[in-house]
């Protein structure tokens, strides 16, 4: 199916002219975009709505389950447990800031966006990729604590620090994408309307601007550095320090115990920000890429509590009784 290219124009008024050029005289700007999507399988579009329904149902299903599951049972009243479940509800959030606008294109066929829905969008979906950042590197610390410090782990790791480790995760994503956000929307956009995307993503979107966008892209780079640097830094020691004090373990029960309490969570940062670097990092055709995007946007929240639920004991525990209760009752 071919879609037809919709501009839709506005008067361009004197104050978006600069004073000593008219480089904005006769322009069409444009207030509506296209999202191409995936336009190679023209004949597939049904079949990746029943695919992208399923996923988005499981996600959805899973990361709520986890939330009631640590809600309901006392025993998962911990600083892991709590910050998992901030982590199933950003999962929440993303996969639905990314997964409906898709389904409803496969279904009407309708790509079109408009410009204040596709910066939405875009600062939704930057604010709670930068959160995860944040809050997968918090999670790190707290398993750092756990297995290397555990005597002091009441102290360093109450349920005061951690509401303030949450917060400050959460107002760190939402500072940084406002940042981004605020210079994308002063920008002027009328060399295009399609972008070559399934969602509104910052690399695709800056190339259809015909105003100055080098600082955008410094403050794009800037806050992708200070989201990306620190959080990578924070993990990465976390990880060297656990490694070595469960190498320090004497038997091997001790050592598959303490790899068992974090195992987890290092296969959620590898799939995170080994999907991320391979879209943002590593050269590849714009196919590739949104493959993916698809990995990180889909598969990632959705993977995340089966993960947590097949290798983790006490959320197995917990949702085995509250399934025979269930079971029980009717």
């Amino acid at each position: 199916m071919e879609e037809k290219k919709t501009f839709h124009t506005v008067c361009v008024s004197p104050q978006m002219q600069p004073i000593a050029s008219g480089q904005w005289r006769n322009q069409t700007v444009v207030t509506v975009f296209i999202l191409l999507g995936f336009r190679e399988l023209p004949q597939q579009q049904i079949l990746l709505f029943l695919v992208f329904l399923v996923i988005y149902l499981m996600t959805m299903t899973g990361n709520i389950l986890i939330v009631l599951l640590l809600v309901a049972d006392h025993h998962l009243h911990t600083p892991m447990y709590f910050f998992l479940g901030n982590l199933s509800c950003l999962e929440i959030c993303y996969t639905s800031t990314v997964i409906p606008r898709m389904l409803v294109s496969f279904m009407t066929g309708d790509k079109t966006i408009s410009l204040l829905g596709c910066l939405a969008q875009l600062y939704s979906f930057g604010t709670l990729a930068a959160t995860e950042c944040y809050l997968l590197a918090v999670m790190s610390y707290d398993r750092y604590i756990a297995i290397c410090k555990p005597l002091h782990y009441s102290v360093f790791m109450n349920a005061r620090i951690s509401v303030q480790l949450a917060i400050y995760s959460w107002g760190s994503g939402l500072l940084g994408s406002t940042v981004v956000i605020v210079l994308t929307s002063n920008l002027y956009f009328c060399k295009s309307n399609e972008i070559d995307h399934f969602f509104c993503d910052f690399p695709p979107l800056i190339k259809l601007a015909c105003s100055d966008t080098s600082l955008a892209e410094i403050a794009i780079s800037v806050v992708s550095s200070i989201i990306s640097i620190f959080p990578t830094a924070l993990t990465l020691t976390s990880y060297i320090c656990i490694i070595k004090t469960i190498l320090r373990i004497p038997t091997n029960i001790g050592k598959q115990k303490a790899f068992s309490t974090c195992s987890s969570h290092l296969i959620v940062v590898t799939i995170f920000y080994g999907s991320l670097l391979a879209v943002y990092l590593v050269p590849s055709s714009k196919n590739l890429n949104k493959i993916i995007s698809v990995f990180y946007t889909l598969l990632t929240p959705l993977f995340n509590p089966l993960i947590y639920t097949l290798r983790n004991k006490e959320v197995n525990r917990a949702l085995r009784k509250y399934l025979n209760k269930l079971i029980s009752i009717t």
